[in-house]
């Protein structure tokens, strides 16, 4: 069982609308009949998801849920296109799946270092009446609004693997030292195997680096063998990138020597792995709020000054989570540890196999649908019929026979007609109405 546990979040994105195109004429001197001037408006910026390795978890996005990319510029006169959009770039961490929240279906898995996925495109720009100019009609005054932009909903899930494990016999104070310092509930008593399975929370410093902690089942004699929770306890600490070495100071058991469980969860450690007593270590030591801590932790000091085989560069940190005392300088001096230590890039991180595939039946959508809401009042509804009046400038005649035209093309008169529509009706598409004639 890897120790990993899904961060996820929900956001809405939303494309740039494409810029309008214009209705212009050209009025020079000396130059007659100048005809159709008006240019093409710009393309919709698009909204882009991006990797970014210097991000480890979604905790951005706690604070940010609404993405919206910028509309094109419109047409100007003398044939002019308007400004297109720049892009919305979105960045995020490795190992970022994402789908949409109200489907379910992927979109896309974002693994690499620099992957991109466009999640919401642009608009196109509408065309300007200089694009209408035909032998027939050399003088249209006719113009396209720009396109919406692609707006949904999507989900965003990153497996997150722990940078930092808590280590250290139970009730050791690993469970009240990350309920401090994160958002996360562990349950806390004062019994052996409090914490069965990994409990994470996130850490984030006012600096704005942020981190994964875990906060491991406890460990005891004989864990590499197999015994109580060990290997499974092992098997997670092997992921982690910064050990946390909490330590017992409050010297209220007498038979509860620091130094030896510190010699004895470090035994622990080698026997199932040497290489993880090359992680960076931080001995914290806890419950310092006791009477009696700053003693036992003077005698556990010279118990480390004594010991030929402990590297003198460990760094110990004296907190109490009660009172939150040392707590900040810990986390500052962690996140400066995990700056200089290579990520892990677990094989969750890598992207699924082909078997996997979402393979997706879609229908074929109809274009319009058609309701009745009395018996002379029609509603057309429908994505391609909206999205083409979206398109259509209701502020030109000429604009307005052309969508009609499309509709009929489309097949709107003829179902209206068989929807039992007659001369006079009213017809209604979004917020603009119009009469049906037969």
């Amino acid at each position: 069982m890897a120790m990993a546990f899904v961060d996820q979040v929900k956001v809405f994105v939303k494309g740039g609308k494409g810029g309008d195109g214009a209705v212009s004429f050209r009025h020079e001197k000396y130059i007659n009949m100048g005809g159709p001037f008006g240019g093409d408006g710009g393309h919709g910026g698009s909204v882009v998801l991006v990797v970014d390795e210097g991000l480890r978890t979604l905790m951005d996005f706690r604070y940010k849920r609404h993405f919206k990319a910028s509309a094109g510029g419109n047409g100007a006169t003398k044939g002019m296109t308007g400004a297109s959009a720049d892009d919305m770039v979105i960045r995020v961490p490795q190992g970022t799946t994402v789908t949409n929240a109200e489907t379910g279906a992927v979109i896309g898995d974002l693994v690499n270092k620099d992957d991109r996925l466009v999640v919401a495109a642009g608009g196109r720009g509408g065309r300007g009446n200089i694009r209408f100019a035909s032998p027939k009609n050399p003088a249209p005054e006719i113009a396209e609004n720009g396109e919406p932009g692609q707006e949904l909903d999507i989900r965003l899930e990153l497996k997150v693997l722990a940078d930092v494990g808590l280590v250290g016999f139970p009730s050791v104070g690993k469970s009240t030292l990350l309920s401090v310092v994160t958002a996360a509930k562990p349950k806390i008593a004062e019994y052996q195997f409090t914490t069965l399975f990994p409990n994470l929370g996130m850490v984030r410093l006012n600096d704005g680096r942020d981190f994964v902690m875990a906060d491991l089942p406890g460990l005891i004699e004989g864990a590499s063998q197999g015994i109580g929770l060990g290997i499974q306890f092992l098997r997670h600490v092997e992921r982690t990138r910064v050990i946390l070495h909490v330590i017992d100071m409050s010297g209220l058991d007498p038979d509860n020597d620091p130094y030896d469980n510190y010699q004895k969860i470090n035994h622990e450690l080698g026997e199932y792995d040497p290489m993880l007593l090359e992680r960076p270590q931080i001995i914290v030591a806890s419950k310092m709020d006791m009477p009696d801590a700053e003693e036992t932790l003077a005698d556990f000091k010279e118990k480390l000054a004594a010991d030929p085989n402990f590297d003198q560069q460990t760094p110990i940190f004296p907190i109490s989570a009660l009172t939150r005392e040392g707590l900040e300088p810990l986390m500052q001096k962690t996140a400066d540890i995990l700056d200089v230590t290579d990520p892990f890039i677990s094989p969750e991180m890598q992207t699924a196999n082909d078997d996997d595939a979402l393979y997706e039946f879609k229908e074929d959508k109809q274009p319009f649908e058609i309701v009745r809401e009395d018996e002379h009042y029609w509603i057309l509804t429908g994505e391609e019929l909206e999205n083409l009046f979206l398109r259509t400038n209701t502020n030109f005649t000429e604009s307005l026979m052309r969508f009609a035209r499309q509709m009929r093309t489309m097949g709107v008169d003829d179902a209206l007609r068989r929807a039992g529509a007659v001369n006079g009706d009213t017809v209604q598409i979004m917020d603009f109405q119009f009469e049906f004639e037969d």
